[in-house]
C-alpha cells in the first residue's frame, strides 16, 4: 500500500477528523473511497468496466474501436470548433 503525505486547510482538516470519527472509519479510508467515488480509479478497472460495457452491448472489439475512435474525434472537433 501506497503512502501520501498532503496538505489541507485546518478547516477541511477537521471536518475530516469529525467526520471519520462520526463514521467510524479512518481518514485513510474516506480519502480513498471519495477519489474513487470521483472517478479516479486504477487502469485495470477502467478496462474492465469498458469490456464488460462491449460485451453487453454484443459489439467486437473492432466495432467497439470504430465507436471510439469516432467519438474522440468528434470531442477534439467541438473543442476546436470556434
Amino acid at each position: 500500500m501506497g503512502q501520501l503525505t498532503i496538505t489541507l486547510d485546518d478547516d477541511l482538516h477537521r471536518a475530516l477528523e469529525e467526520a471519520s470519527a462520526r463514521q467510524g472509519r479512518s481518514i485513510s479510508k474516506l480519502i480513498g473511497e471519495s477519489l474513487r467515488l470521483s472517478g479516479i480509479k486504477p487502469v485495470e478497472d477502467a478496462t474492465v468496466l469498458v469490456e464488460r460495457s462491449r460485451l453487453r452491448a454484443g459489439l467486437s472489439e473492432a466495432e467497439a474501436l470504430e465507436i471510439t475512435e469516432n467519438q474522440v474525434r468528434e470531442a477534439r472537433q467541438a473543442r476546436r470548433a470556434p
